[in-house]
């Protein structure tokens, strides 16, 4: 296996490593406890839950590496989903808003 090859194969590992802070399972659990079922990846509370994870993780990624600004762009794009997610909920049903965000721990 020519060098080049062999480096493309250890940094494709190593990227696919650090990608999967959030695996399959972790997601069907959060979205058993936030959602209706493991399966409902639809719903407003899931989709909340879940960017809440992404947004904890890109948050703790920029306190050590502060000049990454693809991930911080992306992080600011990621809390602007969540917002939109949150004011469609409070439109929608205040109670079902009231709760996601007291078991998420959100400052609204």
């Amino acid at each position: 296996m020519p060098l080049e090859r062999k480096a493309f194969v250890y940094i494709t590992i190593i990227y696919n490593n650090i990608s999967m802070y959030l695996d399959q399972k972790a997601k069907e659990k959060l979205f058993k406890k936030h959602g209706k079922n493991a399966k409902d990846t639809g719903s407003a509370e899931g989709q909340i839950a879940l960017f809440t994870e992404r947004i904890n993780h890109l948050t703790e990624h920029l306190k050590n590496n502060r000049k990454d600004f693809n991930t911080e762009r992306s992080l600011v794009k990621l809390v602007g989903k969540r917002r939109a997610l949150l004011d469609y909920l409070t439109k929608k049903d205040i109670l079902r808003y009231r709760a996601i965000v007291k078991e998420l721990g959100l400052r609204k």
